[in-house]
């Protein structure tokens, strides 16, 4: 991932962070509880070290929404991915996907999944964010529209009276 941007916000940062973690449970077969410490132990701390110097502190990571999320994708794992692979198109199922591509619709879909959360559109506008500091053109295009279509599915009130993108 890309260094995080001068001023990143904590609630993006534990989001981009989710992604890296749920990339990490599935590529090495690690339980979530052992890389939300893995995380939280040793790479949180060195965030500052990514500045340049002369620049501020960077807030770290908000802990407590990177664990839920990465908790939460992986425990509801059997109710998020059926979401994910009922919205990609056709020639594009779950295996296909980039598997950095497929963290991020985790992490989101997890989030989506929680109905204490902030709002469907903030969460997608979030993860499009985070999409762009891992992914490149149709990946995020492709991104955005799954995020859509989970959204309206799991809090379709939020878009009560809107047409389908």
């Amino acid at each position: 991932m890309k260094p995080a941007a001068k001023g990143a916000r904590p609630r993006t940062l534990a989001r981009a962070a989710a992604v890296q973690a749920l990339y990490q449970c599935e590529h090495a077969g690690e339980t979530a509880e052992t890389v939300i410490d893995q995380f939280v132990r040793h790479r949180f701390g060195r965030m500052a070290g990514l500045l340049d110097a002369g620049e501020s502190e960077v807030a770290p990571p908000d802990v407590p929404l990177f664990s839920r999320i990465v908790r939460t994708a992986t425990a509801q794992q059997d109710v998020v991915d059926p979401l994910i692979a009922g919205v990609l198109p056709e020639a594009w199922p779950m295996p296909r996907l980039d598997p950095v591509l497929r963290a991020l619709l985790r992490a989101a879909g997890a989030e989506l999944w929680m109905t204490d959360g902030p709002p469907a559109r903030v969460v997608i506008n979030e993860y499009l964010d985070v999409a762009h500091g891992f992914l490149e053109g149709e990946a995020v295009q492709m991104g955005n529209a799954v995020l859509d279509r989970i959204a309206r599915t799991l809090r379709e009130g939020e878009f009560a009276g809107e047409a389908r993108a």
